[in-house]
């Protein structure tokens, strides 16, 4: 298993959340509800007592009697949501595929019992007491298919006791520091509401509960199950479930393209070779080109490639690419030829940045050279961070935020690191540059907060680190893509705009304020949440994991663009709705005095099926004073070309403000 794999394993079965567990809804968008208002629909097998109150289903057995309530419709691959609270012995569970057998029903079974959910393969006889029951082996974390058992282990691909340690040992905050994202007790709550969303698809089921705080994920050994949803009550419990949705996930809909009247798509490549892209003069024609994976795109029409290193595209749904997760382009030599440096958390001894230098005119491949050994953070950023009019490599790794840069007479060398932090648990996702205080000096950020540059520059002690919440832990770790570091409301002070986590939900506009003594604070003002909360625009997606900042309409304030990361953790349903629309949005920065904090992020969608990988290149490709947005994907490499407005170079935007259903 690669360190990567092991560690995402290791996130599953640690369990971390949020101190205040929020019931958020499904992560699908339900094809049907049940409202519990009568029992139309199901049927009772065993000897509790089923009945609807009050908008709650509600289930109960005396001591030494237990039964079910089996749904009429029967499903294959499903996914299911609830809200449930059990009293007395507090034995229940839901069963999924309850097939009919000879004299029975056999069926995957997932015990909500105790602290924790359990995953059994089960049968029941014809009145509807459980006959044999086989504990689910641990079935992996980003697959679709099961892995086979191997000589009996039951935890067949499941991380190693030592991975789960290291992962562990590493979410320690440094010494006398109070982290802002705290991880709660996890597990059921006795007495109180549980949160539960199952998810059956082909032979492995999985669960997430309370937002992550119950986790698992089991091998059902057979994919060809079918049959109803149907809920258990014990002995001497009684059982409530409300808020019930299910979904088919046999069926899915690819939606209907759109492509925003702003902007002009061009595909440049249809194959899956990366996660970024950059641009640059590579070929010194004095037309900018575009680095994406293996190659480069000679503008200005970008049909003619060239390759940078040996080219193979990857499986867009079973494999992570090993060299391009994040690209940069600048003339790193000095030689005026823009060289390429990528930058990749893909595990297996392939983490690290890597420079590649420009053969100028040359018709041959790169030379490559490992300039910065390991890199474990999924968004790199490439920033002025001294001051010295020379861009630096942001990162993270080994638990440190650094940043890294190249030694003038031998760029292809190593790289002189600087640590910029104490050792912690900050995390892959999420990472920003910008003056956070005023100063005039580049601070850091991510997910955890922000470090202040010292007068003077870096001086080998860490910066001053400032705890502030800007991400969630949910299923998975806090943080999102590139955080924007610029003014969102007009008053002369910086803001942050973010996403909160990069595998799951969440963007915010964090409004900065200052005491009277001139310390630093924030209030957040959610712009985007899951499916089911009161959104900007009406528009809701998961794995927000690539973004950028840029100017898009021209009236000189940033805007924010993001998108969803389609298959962000491989072809399954490891994620959030990852089979979701693949959008590609920009959420444009209106000044509104009368909005909470005085502005909001109005979104606009830029296209429907592509999104983003790990970033987005928000840049004027063309010189006529448009912003074109490119993005690389698993569904290939795309840019969106902005159309300008004469002279200004802004953005046409007639019907700006208009909700997507208008559009």
């Amino acid at each position: 298993m690669s360190s990567r794999r092991a560690w995402v394993a290791a996130t599953c079965l640690a369990l971390p959340l949020l101190a205040e567990v929020r019931n958020v809804g499904p992560s699908f968008i339900p094809d049907s509800t049940f409202k519990a208002t009568d029992l139309n629909g199901s049927h009772p097998v065993g000897k509790a007592t089923w009945k609807a109150e009050n908008g709650e289903l509600v289930g109960k057995a005396p001591e030494g009697s237990s039964g079910w309530l089996m749904l009429d419709h029967s499903y294959q691959d499903v996914a299911f949501y609830g809200v449930f609270r059990c009293t007395g012995a507090c034995e229940t569970g839901v069963m999924l595929r309850a097939e009919k057998t000879g004299d029975g029903t056999k069926g995957v079974y997932l015990d909500l019992k105790g602290d924790e959910a359990t995953a059994y393969n089960i049968t029941l006889d014809s009145q509807g007491k459980e006959t044999a029951r086989e504990k689910a082996r641990y079935a992996g974390g980003q697959i679709r298919f099961a892995p086979t058992a191997k000589d009996g282990n039951a935890n067949a691909g499941g991380p190693s006791p030592a991975a789960l340690a290291a992962f562990r040992a590493s979410q320690t905050p440094p010494p006398g520091v109070t982290l802002p994202i705290t991880r709660p007790p996890t597990g059921l709550r006795k007495g109180e509401w549980n949160e539960i969303e199952i998810l059956l698809d082909a032979d492995i089921i999985r669960a997430f509960g309370n937002d992550g705080g119950v986790q698992a994920s089991a091998a059902t050994e057979d994919m060809n199950g079918f049959g109803p949803v149907a809920f258990y009550v014990g002995p001497g419990t009684e059982v409530r479930f409300k808020d019930i949705a299910y979904k088919d996930l046999a069926t899915r809909t690819w939606p209907k393209e759109q492509l925003s009247s702003h902007f002009r798509m061009q595909q440049i490549s249809p194959f899956f070779y990366g996660w970024s892209a950059a641009a640059a003069d590579f070929n010194h024609d004095g037309v900018m080109d575009v680095a994406s994976g293996a190659y480069y795109y000679a503008g200005p029409d970008y049909n003619t490639s060239h390759e940078i290193y040996p080219a193979q595209a990857y499986n867009a749904s079973t494999q992570y690419p090993n060299d391009d997760w994040v690209m940069h382009a600048y003339d790193f030599t000095g030689d005026g030829w823009a060289d390429v440096l990528t930058t990749s958390h893909a595990g297996g001894g392939k983490d690290g940045a890597v420079l590649y230098v420009n053969p100028k005119s040359e018709s041959r491949r790169w030379e490559k050279h490992r300039v910065v050994p390991m890199v474990q953070t999924e968004a790199t950023l490439l920033r002025d961070v001294d001051g010295d009019g020379k861009p630096e490599l942001v990162y993270g790794a080994e638990g440190f935020v650094r940043y890294a840069k190249p030694d003038p007479a031998n760029p292809a060398g190593p790289w002189t690191v600087y640590t910029v932090s104490e050792k912690g648990p900050w995390g892959a996702h999420g990472i920003g540059v910008g003056d956070v205080n005023g100063d005039g000096r580049m601070d850091i950020l991510n997910g955890y907060g922000w470090w202040e540059q010292p007068a003077g520059g870096d001086n080998g002690k860490p910066w001053t680190y400032h705890p502030e919440a800007f991400g969630r832990w949910a299923r998975t770790s806090p943080g999102g893509a590139e955080m924007g570091v610029y003014d969102v409301n007009g008053d002369g002070l910086n803001d942050v705009v973010t996403t909160l986590q990069a595998h799951g939900w969440g963007l915010s506009w964090f409004e900065q304020k200052r005491s009277g003594d001139g310390k630093v604070s924030f209030i957040e003002h959610v712009v985007m949440d899951g499916h089911n909360s009161k959104n900007a625009g009406g528009v809701a997606f998961s794995e927000p994991h690539g973004s950028a900042i840029a100017d898009v309409d021209g009236d000189g304030t940033p805007d924010f663009i993001v998108g969803k990361r389609y298959w962000s953790h491989l072809d399954d349903a490891y994620d959030p709705d990852p089979y979701g629309p693949p959008v590609l949005y920009w959420y444009r920065t209106v000044r509104n005095r009368k909005a909470p904090g005085g502005a909001e992020l109005v979104p606009e969608l830029i296209h429907n099926r592509s999104g983003v990988g790990s970033d987005v290149l928000a840049k004027d490709l063309n010189g006529d004073g448009a912003i074109d947005v490119v993005t690389s994907t698993r569904l290939g490499t795309f840019i969106f070309w902005g159309k300008s407005n004469g002279s200004k170079g802004r953005l046409t935007t007639s019907n700006r403000g208009a909700s997507p259903a208008a559009r």
